[in-house]
């Protein structure tokens, strides 16, 4: 085991995990683009690279806080991840082949971040307030480092390579995996598990999760097509790249500077301002499609569309769910996240060229406020750690 400290461990880890979602995200639907899928089946495929967080987190919460073994779960997911990007060598280049492998990636995916999140607060234990935005920001260097270097390289290597590319990554991230122990502050395996729906009752939960599927909803467009978007704008994958590293970076410098927001305003305020800082964003992408200066005004709000708003989702489920219900409740966060996402980025795909990308974009912005009447279900009064 490498001599290293626990937060340099699990900030290594966040680093590769992100490293692959930067790498997939931003340009997967320009790969199937160039695999000659047209949108409305780049839709349906991004969609089911999401679709089993209706159930997946479920599945390994479940097992995760029956048996205690978050980081195995974590080894074994990152393992099939890598084996799903050799496989897209030998599966033929045809819708049902894609979404299959698309719908087994996911699957195993959704594993990983859920549970590693529960493993990272066991570790930190009361120091998470303190330690938690120092080490997430290393997934956020990772993201970084993965859309920027691989939107630079696909100036000079062929788009087709972009599953030998998540290959290698996945395959660091496996080998990483091993310098983390199970958290010792985490329940072992449990021949009961208890029930979550108490916890689901509270005013406070059920509000937050009903935020976040409008929240994600509207980010659909972004997560799915915003490549596509800037290419049609005729962006280079450079500038592709640089505009989401924007938003990333962003994200680094509101979990360095979270604090100085959750000291001072209630989670009811801020949530509101990232709402409303949400809608502004997605309008501002679709009326202004070929100013780069309007598209990287709009990705700096990535601080508060995404990373405010995850801080604050963090506190809540460790608050409201007890140490034995942690995987679950994590389960639950991701769930949502894909739910939202699944249903926009269908919705988008299907009507993607007959409102124009500009569209539906202004749409987006619009389908965050919806979220603004349930702001009132969370506390007014500012909360500790």
């Amino acid at each position: 085991m490498l001599n290293i400290p626990i937060q340099s461990k699990l900030g290594g880890f966040y680093f590769f995990y992100y490293a692959i979602v930067g790498t997939f995200m931003p340009y997967w639907s320009l790969y199937l683009e160039d695999q000659g899928f047209n949108y409305q089946e780049i839709g349906w495929l991004s969609s089911i690279a999401i679709i089993t967080r209706f159930f997946a987190p479920f599945i390994w919460g479940w097992i995760a806080d029956k048996s205690g073994k978050r980081m195995l779960l974590v080894r074994i997911a990152t393992w099939m991840e890598a084996c799903i990007w050799f496989l897209i060598f030998i599966i033929p280049n045809n819708f049902q082949s894609v979404a299959l492998l698309m719908l087994i990636f996911s699957f195993f995916q959704n594993a990983i971040l859920a549970q590693f999140e529960g493993v990272t607060l066991f570790w930190l234990a009361d120091r998470r307030a303190e330690l938690y935005g120092k080490v997430r920001k290393w997934g956020s260097i990772g993201f970084i480092i993965g859309v920027f270097g691989i939107g630079a390289l696909l100036e000079i290597i062929p788009i087709s390579m972009l599953p030998i590319m998540l290959l290698c990554i996945a395959f660091l991230a496996f080998l990483w995996s091993f310098t983390i122990k199970e958290p010792t502050s985490a329940p072992l395996s449990q021949k009961k598990l208890e029930p979550l729906w108490p916890i689901l009752k509270r005013p406070i939960v059920a509000c937050f999760f009903i935020i976040e599927f409008f929240l994600l909803f509207s980010h659909a467009p972004f997560y799915s097509f915003y490549s596509n978007f800037l290419k049609q704008a005729e962006f280079s994958t450079t500038q592709i790249g640089f505009l989401w590293s924007v938003g990333v970076i962003a994200e680094i410098i509101m979990f360095a500077y979270a604090n100085v927001f959750l000291t001072r305003f209630s989670w009811r305020v801020l949530i509101t301002v990232c709402l409303i800082l949400t809608g502004i964003r997605w309008c501002v992408v679709g009326i202004f499609p070929t100013s780069f200066l309007a598209q990287f005004c709009a990705q700096t709000i990535h601080a508060f569309s995404f990373g405010l708003f995850h801080m604050i989702a963090m506190r809540i489920i460790f608050q409201n769910f007890n140490a034995s219900q942690q995987g679950r409740g994590q389960a639950l966060y991701s769930t949502m996240w894909g739910l939202g996402v699944a249903c926009g980025s269908i919705l988008a795909g299907q009507y993607w060229d007959q409102l124009s990308g500009a569209w539906i974009f202004i749409i987006a912005g619009f389908a965050v406020l919806p979220a603004l009447l349930f702001v009132f279900g969370l506390p007014k009064t500012i909360q500790s750690n």
